[in-house]
């Protein structure tokens, strides 16, 4: 027998052989029971299949709605809206600081008019929609909403998620505008104003993909997305929400990389420990003790080199997050290490969820794994190190303490390094990287946007400034910054301004004339 040691990417020992001795203490509880363990339904995908979403927003609103077309005549259920960089950060297509990042990540949003077309043909009420934005998260929302109330639209019966996670932004990703406390406040008024107007929107996507992506491991992943969620939940309810009535809103994302067991044990545990933690915050429905969430295959697991090989991570991704009991998925296109997907990629990628769903036999059953003494005891090893690190958070005085100290950031930075040095010295094979690589390899086609997309959004920029109420629109702006002064629900004044066709770039400055900037 082999005697070398063998650990999983968070340095969780694995042993060389697993027996009953290993299982936890105490009968495993039903799926769709308190603490969720095997599920947060008790048929699971027996009575419906997870939510095939895939990601995608690229150049204007209208090519990123030809590919919206597309992938809904291809079998997507669930819609999920990437955007570019100005439009996450606040900028309008024309600002200086936008130039060069026009529509290049995703697709470039500056007004109502710009979301009447990316949404052109496709009936809000009929779809479910993700948008993966957190510092203008409120622009966008107000833009959907203002749009569906155009649409005829019964905003009750409106689904969808926005992501609207600034704590995983400071300590991740980057895409902040205003200080964290100013910030936590436009979530707040969020959860408030969703609960009213928008029951069926999920308030917040707390997201450990962006904290997976910068480097850190699996149990990081856990210990620091349910932080930043128990940071989000004390404040709604410092803002006298009702726990049982936002908890049910509130849903996460995170990653599935390539190691099939520790990803299926990290979703059942992170499960777990968040209906504990809700119930010690308060929560007394188990709807709002529920951690539902959505999954996204590893982008930094995806390789340049003989990028086809990306198809067959994605599909053991893939299965880790369907074993593990997703509620949505999407799954990376293989040329992504390269560029945006090509439509042929991003055909392949739902293809893929395609066959894990009707071809594998993953989702005939609930909770496969339950029961393996491997899947079980690692289970509880995750759980037990995201415990130690989450007291660690708590004793600092909570998420935001923690990431102004620096402490996450530290800690993701150190497993990163760690991760790449593992890759250097060939303890961590990466096929086709250090280890079987090719002498010669031919790059497929690649995808690419034109510059010329700025000219083109600063032309539209142009005619709306010039066709809109310019007296209505001042007045509009001002109602923000006076809710954003006085701390009245900021929601209202938004959709009133987009419905004006005030800009987000407009919006956006008006809170930073009030909050200022967090650098």
């Amino acid at each position: 027998m082999d005697d070398t040691k063998r650990f999983t990417d968070s340095g969780i020992e694995v042993k060389p052989v697993y027996t009953p001795g290993d299982l936890p203490a105490g009968a495993p509880e039903a799926p769709g029971a308190f603490p969720f363990t095997r599920g947060v339904q008790p048929d699971m995908y027996r009575g419906k299949l997870w939510t095939m979403r895939q990601y995608a927003g690229f150049s204007t609103a209208e090519e990123s709605n030809k590919r919206y077309h597309y992938l809904l005549s291809q079998g997507v259920m669930g819609l999920s809206v990437a955007f570019d960089l100005p439009t996450q950060i606040g900028y309008d297509s024309d600002h200086p600081l936008s130039e060069g990042e026009v529509g290049k990540v995703g697709v470039a949003i500056d007004s109502i008019e710009d979301m009447q077309t990316l949404f052109k043909g496709i009936q809000l009420e009929q779809v479910s929609t993700s948008m993966t934005i957190n510092a203008t998260g409120y622009i966008l929302l107000a833009f959907y909403v203002a749009l569906a109330k155009q649409q005829g639209a019964d905003l009750n019966k409106i689904a969808g998620t926005i992501q609207n996670d600034i704590l995983k932004e400071y300590a991740a990703r980057g895409t902040y505008i205003y200080p964290p406390k100013p910030s936590m406040r436009i979530i707040t008024d969020i959860f408030e104003w969703c609960s009213r107007e928008l029951p069926r929107w999920n308030t917040i996507s707390i997201s450990g993909y962006h904290i997976r992506e910068a480097g850190s491991t699996a149990v990081q992943e856990v210990a620091f997305t349910l932080a930043n969620g128990k940071a989000y939940v004390e404040a709604a309810l410092a803002k006298g929400l009702n726990i049982d009535v936002f908890g049910k809103r509130l849903s996460f994302f995170f990653n599935a990389h390539n190691n099939l067991f520790e990803e299926v044990a990290k979703f059942r545990a992170a499960r777990r420990m968040w209906a504990r933690m809700m119930q010690q915050l308060g929560a007394r429905d188990p709807k709002a003790m529920m951690l539902r969430f959505h999954t996204q295959t590893g982008g930094s697991t995806l390789t340049a080199q003989q990028p086809l090989n990306n198809i067959s991570r994605v599909t053991v991704q893939s299965l880790a997050a369907v074993l593990g009991g997703t509620q949505s998925l999407h799954t990376n296109g293989y040329d992504e290490a390269l560029s945006l997907p090509t439509e042929e990629a991003a055909r392949i990628a739902l293809r893929t969820q395609q066959i894990v769903a009707f071809e594998s036999g993953a989702a005939d059953t609930v909770d496969p794994l339950a029961g393996s003494y491997y899947v079980e005891a690692l289970t509880q090893e995750i759980e037990q190190k995201a415990d130690e690190l989450l007291a660690r958070i708590d004793a600092m005085g909570g998420s935001v303490s923690a990431i102004e100290q620096g402490f996450i950031q530290d800690e993701i930075a150190r497993s990163a390094y760690e991760y790449q040095r593992q890759i250097e010295d060939q303890s961590k094979i990466i096929v086709g990287v250090n280890k079987f690589q090719l002498q010669e390899e031919h790059a497929p086609p690649v995808f690419r946007i034109d510059d010329s997309i700025r000219q083109l959004q600063t032309e539209k920029l142009r005619e709306l400034r010039n066709n809109r109420d310019a007296a209505k629109v001042d007045q509009c702006l001002q109602r923000v910054n006076d809710c954003a002064v006085s701390g009245e629900n900021l929601m209202p004044a938004v959709i009133e301004a987009v419905e004006y066709k005030c800009t987000l770039g407009e919006i956006a400055d008006e809170l930073r004339a009030v909050y200022g900037e967090y650098k």
